[in-house]
């Protein structure tokens, strides 16, 4: 049965489509060399306002920006993952005494802004934490329990047979979870996973209002020092753009790796099947 949303658009209706788009697509451009324009007669393009990028402090000021941005972001990724995958449990658990307080932690710490989040650490808790303590934790019980949510939402995609089957040859509810349902379920949430890590890895841009040293804290050193705000925008957005690609890029070959996996594995278990049958007949 085929659902139908929407008529198929006549000619009238595509003409008008293309005109729309080519009309939308001018004021953009437009738009863009508008600003262009007067970035130029401004003087932020000048060939000076981006010499202090040539100079090796300036590189090596950004590399470790880089590296502290990294840190924190993996750091924070990491833990993540693991209060994700525990809270997720804990929601999923048939103990109240789990799942309740597991649905509390979750549903204060997703309504809580973040920015918020990481002023209280580090005002309550700076002299223990320090910066980068205070930026991690937040980041860490901030997407853990978004992370929580898409575990959650990625076992409960699995369709039900799957795990009534399992229950049915025996299995217990661990097992069934292990076996079953996580190994199918990471294949379906694995988008939203990486989606969530690219938010965090931006989110550490938020350190700057607590001195942490990260890339754009130190875009900041750089064109307070060197009047050049457009272009130190330019750089550090640019390396950020570098940094979430190649993030993306890496769960694309993780993507590519899993689907050839379970293939592989269903490859086998048909072979199994197959087999047995013979061996019957």
């Amino acid at each position: 049965m085929t659902a139908v949303l929407y008529d198929v658009p006549g000619p009238r209706a595509r003409r008008r489509t293309l005109i729309g788009t080519v009309v939308g697509t001018a004021i953009v451009l437009a738009g863009l060399a508008v600003v262009l324009w007067q970035f130029e007669r401004t003087g932020q393009f000048a060939a000076d306002q981006w010499d202090p990028f040539t100079d090796p402090g300036i590189q090596r000021l950004l590399l470790r920006a880089i590296l502290s941005t990294v840190a924190a972001a993996g750091t924070a990724i990491l833990l993540s993952l693991i209060l994700g995958v525990v809270l997720a449990a804990g929601r999923l658990s048939d103990h109240a005494a789990l799942r309740i307080p597991s649905t509390l932690f979750v549903e204060f710490f997703r309504a809580i802004p973040l920015l918020l989040l990481i002023l209280f650490l580090f005002l309550g808790f700076g002299d223990i934490l320090g910066a980068f303590g205070a930026l991690v934790l937040a980041l860490t019980l901030y997407n853990g329990s978004v992370l929580s949510e898409i575990f959650r939402a990625g076992i409960a995609a699995v369709p039900r047979g799957q795990s009534e089957a399992a229950y049915a040859l025996g299995l217990r509810k661990n097992k069934v979870m292990l076996i079953i349902l996580v190994p199918q379920a990471v294949r379906i949430m694995l988008p939203a996973i990486v989606s969530q890590c690219v938010v965090a890895l931006k989110d550490t841009a938020l350190g700057f209002v607590i001195a942490y040293e990260e890339l754009l804290r130190q875009g900041q050193l750089i064109y307070n020092n060197f009047f050049n705000v457009v272009p130190t925008i330019i750089v550090v957005a640019a390396i950020y753009i570098t940094m979430n690609s190649a993030l993306s890029a890496l769960a694309s070959y993780l993507q590519r790796r899993t689907s050839r996996t379970a293939k592989t594995s269903a490859a086998d278990l048909t072979k199994v099947v197959a087999s047995a049958n013979r061996d019957l007949v």
